[in-house]
């Protein structure tokens, strides 16, 4: 049995207050993550710091044409939310392939964000994993890893980050809002969470004692020709094998801006910018799409039960950026590859 203490934060001010200073603390929101892992003994926080109450659940358009999301605005709200299938549409679709309804009714936009890996050997504290236990070894490397990361490794670490709302929010080049006892700070999406290095134990950037408050989208959003492509074991829930978010803006019969976020396949949303270039005023052919993907995938590598994801990688970008040059989005209730 785990013994934790228990307190109810009603401002932002008062949450960070009360996890100060408490070596062990937790912020819990929905607790679908968090909740898990303290039933498989993988977290035991000495205190829970109920954050759901906060005044952080609006959806809000900004003065410079963007979209401010509070952090504990539910995943299903902000899946079906107007605006955001309206004008970022990607996001939505990420959210819908992400998990169960019932899930998606609890979790919460902050909480997505910190979600922890689902490699096996995280999970099973009777084997090492230098995530959960520092220099205890990455048993993954050498075990079953099929489903670890292919890019952005180390040799403490081959997990991937879990979240596919994170891969429509790293192409979208979202910011995250957030605050601790020194104050506000705001953090771009690609530095908010972190390569495994030689501390896998740090999954992002957050300082101790921060919370999130908010997720900030610019005002583009590519409505048009964009796509979500999820490539899982099986339709129905499930996590990423390889999943990419792709948004274009095509004129006259070429690629005026490119963006591509990839997701399970590293330890945190992974974007080329070299590759996106690569795509500036190209036709928007299989040419074009299997070049980008080179340039991602040059430096990927496999671990033997996951070498298969370099070349299911490689297709994924090319259809996935098919599918957004052709402006025939990935389905998520009809989830036949189009």
């Amino acid at each position: 049995m785990i013994s934790f203490e228990y307190a109810r934060a009603n401002d932002v001010a008062e949450a960070t207050r009360q996890i100060a200073g408490t070596p062990g603390a937790k912020f819990i929101a929905g607790g679908t993550n968090l909740i898990d892992l303290m039933k498989m003994d993988v977290e035991r926080p000495t205190r829970l710091v109920d954050i759901s109450r906060l005044p952080l659940d609006k959806v809000e358009e900004t003065r410079d044409g963007g979209l401010r999301i509070g952090a504990l605005v539910r995943n299903t709200d902000l899946a079906y939310h107007p605006v955001v299938q309206q004008r970022y549409p990607v996001l939505s679709s990420a959210l819908l392939a992400g998990a169960s309804q019932q899930l998606r009714n609890m979790a919460s936009t902050g909480g997505n964000l910190v979600q922890r890996t689902r490699c096996l050997y995280f999970y099973d504290t009777a084997m090492p994993c230098n995530k959960r236990d520092p220099g205890s070894g990455c048993s993954a490397i050498e075990g079953h890893n099929r489903m670890n990361a292919i890019l952005g490794t180390s040799a403490s670490c081959i997990a991937v980050h879990p979240s596919d709302m994170c891969v429509a929010l790293a192409m979208l080049e979202a910011k995250v809002r957030v605050t601790g006892s020194s104050g506000e700070r705001t953090i771009a999406f690609a530095d908010f969470h972190r390569l495994p290095g030689d501390t896998p134990q740090r999954d992002s950037n957050l300082e101790p004692g921060e919370i999130i408050t908010a997720i900030e989208l610019p005002a583009r959003g590519f409505p048009a020709n964009y796509t979500y492509l999820k490539i899982r074991d099986r339709l129905s829930y499930a996590f990423a094998l390889v999943s990419v978010a792709v948004g274009l803006e095509l004129e006259g019969g070429t690629i005026k801006e490119a963006r591509f976020a990839l997701g399970g396949v590293a330890h945190k949303p992974w974007r080329n910018t070299q590759a996106e270039a690569a795509l500036r005023g190209q036709t928007p052919d299989q040419a074009a799409f299997a070049q980008a993907a080179d340039i991602v995938l040059r430096e990927a590598k496999g671990f033997g039960h996951n070498t298969f994801k370099i070349e299911l990688a490689r297709r994924s970008i090319a259809r996935a950026l098919s599918q957004a040059a052709r402006g025939t989005p990935q389905s998520q209730s009809n989830k036949k590859i189009a």
